[in-house]
């Protein structure tokens, strides 16, 4: 967006990239810079949760994920429905392609850092599709469809890593799976715990990007059933948000 400077990007990816890095190492990690990347997260999950509902409510089609669109697309096989398998399908492959894109584009923008870059491209391309299937043109559906699935494989790709750990703001089935797995341990596990919060802290952010996912799943539910199409300009102005509050926090230091 024209608001973030290439300064202030850079800024702000080399901020993240810090905080990984002193958390390997055992270092403290500013709190400013770990609660900017947490509620980062948090929003961006709230994206993911959003984007997932509202693409389901008008499309019938999961955009933020692979396993319920391999279900649906399943189910259009074994009914015997041929035309019912393309929204999923077309939904899996231009997710898969935006992750890919999100790792292709990252080499040639040295000077301009990924995140920032990701998001902007998100506002457009879910705009976009909100618009064109408010305008009801031809194809309207398959193009929100691959727009937004492509937008939200772009947001998994260039978002993976928060407070040293790595996390997914487009679905859930594997961080609840560590959610659990890690509770379960700090109770069964023989080993006497150092004295560190780094788990209680990985599960406080682990269990803010459910709640966040969950929350965006139900305003974006919300929003498509009450405003249709348009509905979906809310992750747009979400995301615009996110990129100013990043940019000025990121300013002031």
């Amino acid at each position: 967006m024209a608001s973030l400077s290439r300064v202030d990007s850079f800024r702000i990816a080399r901020a993240y990239e810090e905080c990984d890095l002193r958390k390997l190492q055992g270092e403290s990690v500013p709190t400013d810079v770990r609660q900017t990347g947490a509620w980062l997260s948090f929003g961006l999950a709230f994206v993911g949760g959003y984007g997932d509902a509202a693409s389901f409510v008008l499309a019938q089609t999961f955009t933020g994920h692979v396993t319920g669109n391999l279900v649906i697309a399943a189910v259009a096989v074994a009914a015997h429905e041929s035309r019912a398998m393309l929204g999923p399908l077309s939904a899996i492959v231009t997710f898969l392609i935006g992750v890919l894109l999100s790792t292709l584009i990252a080499r040639p923008l040295k000077a301009w850092p990924l995140l920032p870059t990701v998001m902007g491209i998100e506002v457009i391309l879910i705009v976009v599709a909100s618009l064109a299937l408010a305008s009801n043109v031809a194809h309207g559906v398959a193009i929100f469809v691959i727009f937004v699935a492509l937008a939200l494989g772009l947001q998994n790709g260039a978002f993976r890593r928060a407070g040293g750990i790595s996390v997914h703001t487009t679905f859930l089935t594997g961080m609840i799976t560590r959610l659990i797995s890690a509770e379960a341990e700090k109770y069964t596990s023989e080993v006497v715990p150092p004295p560190v919060k780094a788990p209680d802290t990985e599960i406080g952010l682990l269990t803010g990007i459910w709640i966040g996912f969950v929350l965006g799943a139900g305003t974006g539910a919300a929003m498509v059933l009450r405003f249709k199409a348009l509905g979906m300009l809310g992750a747009a102005l979400l995301l615009i948000t996110l990129i100013i509050r990043n940019s000025l926090v990121f300013k002031k230091k």
